[in-house]
């Protein structure tokens, strides 16, 4: 997968893997995120990072609920500089919530992602990355999910 750079609108090559429980103690004090991941211990922590560097961009914490055949998004986020309209990096969020849907189907749940955001962020949910409103929660699933991973993952 691909992140725009947005100083000099070059793509940057970036992936997604499991943040392993020895990186949490860095980010309990970090500069450079605003929650205190080590909350997260309990549950399936994953970050987007810069393949050349390792620089960490963002995290996402999700949930599995295999009785109702869903991930719950607990937690995402994207590091400090990569937040408001001064970004470095364009498709963070974006790349982690697509991860999100891609293993909804690896575990047979059909793309199925949850997440309660916060209210300010509904609308931008629901028209940028395709979920669609359940009260006070958010859901994708199905070809949504399918659009979502062809948007972030597979097309760069």
């Amino acid at each position: 997968m691909h992140l725009l750079r947005v100083l000099d609108n070059q793509l940057i090559e970036a992936e997604i893997g499991s943040f392993q429980s020895s990186e949490f103690s860095d980010f309990r004090k970090s500069a450079r995120f605003d929650f205190d991941w080590s909350v997260e211990l309990n549950h399936q922590v994953y970050k987007l990072f810069v393949k050349e560097s390792n620089l960490i961009l963002g995290l996402i914490s999700l949930i599995d609920v295999p009785e109702e055949l869903r991930i719950h998004v607990n937690l995402i986020e994207a590091s400090k500089e990569n937040v408001g309209q001064k970004k470095e990096y364009h498709k963070i969020a974006g790349c982690l919530l697509a991860f999100s849907a891609q293993q909804a189907f690896l575990r047979g749940y059909g793309g199925f992602v949850s997440l309660r955001p916060k209210t300010l962020l509904i609308d931008h949910y629901c028209n940028t990355y395709g979920f669609q409103q359940y009260g006070r929660y958010l859901g994708i699933e199905g070809n949504s999910a399918h659009c979502l991973i062809q948007q972030y993952l597979d097309n760069d």
